[in-house]
């Protein structure tokens, strides 16, 4: 009886040993934390890089507007000097296309996409290629030509609003961060792998020295 009285405070004093034991509780608020800091610390990374290639990508948009605007036009169809319009005026050459509505002609020409067997856009995509992300290929630049009647004169060099557009792929995280979302407690985090770009687009007056009747 003596025994029995004894194995029952032994096995009492090691049961309440193991409940007041707190190395199992460390281990699992250790992982815890671990997990949160790796997920902001690994978030903080992408979301750095995602940030990074968007001024990137804007900083390639305007440096292709700018040569875009003084190079022959990256688009089939775009005319070298502007033709008499609608007008029954028929204002002389020399003429400001925003005179009166009909001066000078709208060609409407459709924009088209970077080709690397033209001169002008392959020439952009060589100098703006390095800011851009990898696997971007020349087609997601997209050249427009649109008229503007403010700009140029009847008999002048045919001067658009050129406008250069980037369309990338989005943007894709190196990181599992809804996995490490879970991990830190979060409950079935649908935090996507991927985040979109917005469209990059510059807009500018082709340059045309020449002024018309001032000139």
């Amino acid at each position: 009886m003596t025994r029995l009285r004894n194995n029952r405070a032994i096995w009492r004093q090691v049961a309440d040993k193991m409940m007041r034991d707190q190395n199992g509780g460390v281990l699992v608020e250790f992982a815890v934390v671990v997990s949160l800091f790796s997920f902001l610390f690994l978030a903080l990374l992408d979301f750095g890089r995602l940030s990074y290639s968007g001024v990137n990508a804007q900083k390639a948009a305007q440096l292709a507007a700018r040569i875009a605007v003084v190079r022959p036009p990256a688009c089939p169809g775009v005319p070298q000097t502007h033709t008499r319009g609608t007008s029954a005026l028929s204002p002389r050459f020399g003429t400001p296309c925003n005179a009166s509505t009909g001066v000078c002609a709208d060609p409407v020409t459709p924009p088209c996409a970077g080709d690397a067997t033209n001169t002008t856009a392959s020439e952009i995509w060589g100098r703006i290629n390095p800011l851009l992300p990898p696997g971007t290929t020349i087609d997601a630049l997209q050249f427009s030509y649109d008229f503007n009647s403010n700009l140029g004169f009847l008999g002048g060099p045919y001067t658009p609003m050129v406008t250069v557009e980037l369309n990338l792929n989005d943007f894709q995280f190196v990181s599992p961060l809804a996995a490490l979302a879970n991990a830190a407690g979060a409950t079935s985090s649908t935090i996507p792998s991927t985040a979109g770009f917005s469209n990059f687009s510059v807009s500018l007056p082709a340059e045309d020295l020449a002024s018309g009747e001032s000139g």
